[in-house]
C-alpha cells in the first residue's frame, strides 16, 4: 500500500557536480531534499523512483545518471554501468543524498503512455510491499514566460494551477483526466509520472505539504510531500 510520496521536479541543477561550489537555486535543492527526507520518515519497506522518459522501463537500482548528457566534459560512468534517464537518475541522487539504503526500484514511464497505462503502473507499484513510497520526478509546463524553453503560452499557468490544486489532495484521481495532448504542447513532461502517482493512490486520501512552488526559469517546479490513508 502507498503510504507516502514526494513530488519533485527534475532540473539538472539537482546534481551538485553540475553547479560546483556556487549552487543554483539552493532553496529548490533543499526543498527536494526535505521532501525526500519526509518520504523516508514514513518508514517505507520499498521506495520507487518514477520519472518520465522516452519509454516505460524498470532499471537495475545500481544504474546511475550519466551527467555527460548535461555537461559532455565531465567524466563518464564506468564501462559496466549503464545510465538511466535523467529524471530517474536525478531521483536516485536525491535518495542517496537523503541516506536511503533500503530496497528501491528505478522506473521510467513513457512520455506517450496514456493515463490508463500510467494508472496501472502505479497500482502495480503500490502492491510491491506493505509500505510503499514513491518519489515522483515531474516538471510542470515549460512555457510560462517569454524566456521559457518553449516561449510563453498563456495556457500554462492554468494547467499548472490545476495540477497543484489536485496534488493538494485529498483525491488524486483527477490527475488521470489531464489532457496528454495539451500537456505535450505545454512541455509539461511530468504528466505521465503524476498519473502513475494517481494510480498508486487509488482509494486513498492524501494530505500534502508544499515545500516549494515557482517558475524561476519559465518552467513550473512543485515540491510536495504527501502522506496517505484509507479514504472514508
Amino acid at each position: 500500500m502507498l503510504v507516502a510520496a514526494a513530488v519533485c521536479p527534475a532540473p539538472p541543477l539537482l546534481a551538485r557536480q553540475l553547479t560546483g561550489a556556487d549552487p543554483v537555486l539552493p532553496e529548490l535543492r533543499q526543498a527536494c531534499l526535505d521532501a525526500v527526507t519526509e518520504l523516508l520518515a514514513a518508514r517505507p519497506d520499498f521506495v520507487a523512483v518514477v520519472g518520465a522518459a522516452d519509454a516505460t522501463q524498470v532499471f537495475d537500482p545500481a544504474r546511475q545518471l550519466d551527467l555527460r548528457v548535461f555537461a559532455p566534459a565531465l567524466p563518464g560512468l564506468p564501462p559496466r554501468i549503464a545510465p538511466v534517464p535523467a529524471a530517474v537518475g536525478l531521483g536516485k541522487i536525491l535518495l542517496d543524498q537523503a541516506g536511503h539504503t533500503g530496497p528501491r526500484e528505478l522506473s521510467s514511464v513513457g512520455a506517450a503512455e496514456p493515463g490508463g497505462a500510467c494508472a496501472g503502473m502505479g497500482a502495480q507499484l503500490a502492491r510491491k510491499a506493505d509500505r510503499v513510497a514513491l518519489l515522483v520526478m515531474a516538471d510542470g509546463t515549460a512555457r510560462r514566460t517569454l524566456k521559457a524553453p518553449g516561449y510563453l503560452d498563456e495556457r500554462s499557468a492554468p494547467f499548472d494551477e490545476q495540477v497543484a490544486r489536485i496534488l493538494s489532495g485529498p483525491d488524486l484521481t483527477p490527475l488521470l483526466t489531464l489532457d496528454a495532448g495539451l500537456a505535450s504542447e505545454l512541455m509539461a513532461t511530468g504528466r505521465p509520472a503524476w498519473q502513475v502517482l494517481a494510480g498508486a493512490a487509488a482509494g486513498l486520501a492524501s494530505t500534502a505539504r508544499v515545500h516549494y512552488q515557482g517558475d524561476p526559469f519559465g518552467v513550473f517546479y512543485l515540491v510536495s510531500s504527501l502522506t496517505f490513508a484509507a479514504a472514508r
